[in-house]
């Protein structure tokens, strides 16, 4: 579905993504994990248009998406779901979801997917009419998530879903991540959260100062000792835990 070739982009003359290489499969989740730094977020603000790739290609599909804007991408059936949740604190509940659906002027779909949304976060339901703002950091991470999924993509990119949040909370999101996939809907995750990403991902990629340093089946890179020592806690290979 999604064919990352050679992908270079940054923010000044240095790069932060150096010449990264990786695929999505239809349908398939697939983790990147890595640090603070690593060009997790740039992978996916690339990705979805809003940072222009220098070098490289981005295909979706038939589609070479490398130069088109976010507004195009979006269309083409991608939508990011940001870090930070980034919700608009002073419109309502229903109003944030309507804006997920922007790209879209059939009134009988927009009511489809607002029902597919509150199946999916029943407590969206209940809030409908309230300032997002007002939602809890949980609220606001399913608020992000039903808002892109307005647009009906084929590919979800999610930045870091569980940050900030209480590990009850955590493990509720991605309950609906994978009920999300059920759907049919493929997921590209970007996490420090090792754990949960790999409990949820078919394949899975670990980056380290813009580029990928491994890749595999989520299930192999869980019992990889230099993951298992960097991000799983364990404190050596075999291993005891580490605080």
């Amino acid at each position: 579905m999604l064919d990352v070739q050679g992908l270079e982009a940054g923010y000044t003359e240095r790069p932060v993504l150096k010449s990264v290489g990786f695929q999505v499969g239809d349908g398939e989740v697939v983790a990147v994990l890595g640090a603070n730094g690593a060009g997790k977020t740039t992978l996916l603000r690339t990705l979805s248009g809003l940072l222009r790739a220098r070098k490289g290609r981005v295909r979706f599909g038939d589609l070479d998406l490398t130069r088109l804007p976010p507004h195009q991408i979006v269309a083409s059936g991608i939508s990011m779901v940001p870090e930070g949740r980034q919700v608009f604190s002073r419109l309502t509940v229903l109003e944030n979801l309507r804006l997920g659906a922007y790209l879209v002027e059939d009134k009988a779909r927009i009511r489809e997917d607002l029902a597919r949304v509150y199946e999916l976060f029943p407590k969206l339901a209940e809030r409908s009419g309230q300032s997002a703002g007002s939602l809890s950091g949980g609220e606001q991470q399913m608020l992000a998530m039903g808002r892109a999924l307005m647009s009906r993509p084929r590919l979800l990119l999610l930045d870091e879903p569980s940050m900030g949040l209480a590990p009850l909370l955590v493990a509720q999101i991605y309950r609906i991540v994978s009920a999300i996939n059920q759907q049919g809907t493929a997921v590209l995750l970007v996490e420090q959260n090792a754990r949960m990403a790999l409990g949820v991902a078919r394949t899975a990629y670990v980056m380290e100062t813009g580029s990928i340093i491994l890749g595999g089946s989520a299930a192999d890179l869980a019992r990889d000792d230099r993951v298992r020592k960097a991000y799983l806690g364990d404190a050596a290979a075999g291993g005891e835990k580490g605080g």
